[in-house]
């Protein structure tokens, strides 16, 4: 069996690798055994961090609807205790949304949210 050396299809994997590790430090941008390893573990920190960004954005939703739902004197979970009750089908990134660029839309949404939990 004849040997079959890479050539040109390894070289153009190697100046991949090189170029998706382009603003590492060191030699990690420079030699390839470095920069393989360097650039598969950004790639799986990007892949995990895709997915945790998520979570982040819920969460950031969920604190700016509590800071805005206690200037009009509920908590958070009472504020969507009560859309539940309303039966107001609003997600927590437009109700984020509205908190912080229309007061007056999500004062309408707290005061229907009040009149659930109170009737």
């Amino acid at each position: 069996m004849s040997r079959v050396k890479g050539g040109a299809v390894t070289r153009r994997r190697h100046k991949k690798i090189i170029r998706m590790a382009k603003g590492h430090r060191g030699s990690r941008h420079k030699l390839f055994r470095q920069a393989n390893e360097s650039v598969m573990h950004a790639l799986r920190y990007a892949y995990e961090h895709r997915r945790d960004r998520k979570g982040q954005f819920r969460r950031l939703w969920i604190t700016r609807i509590n800071a805005a739902a206690r200037l009009h004197g509920l908590s958070y979970s009472k504020l969507i205790d009560g859309l539940g009750k309303a039966k107001v089908e609003i997600d927590r990134k437009v109700l984020a949304d509205l908190a912080v660029r229309d007061e007056a839309a999500f004062a309408k949404i707290a005061q229907t949210a009040k009149a659930a939990l109170a009737g």
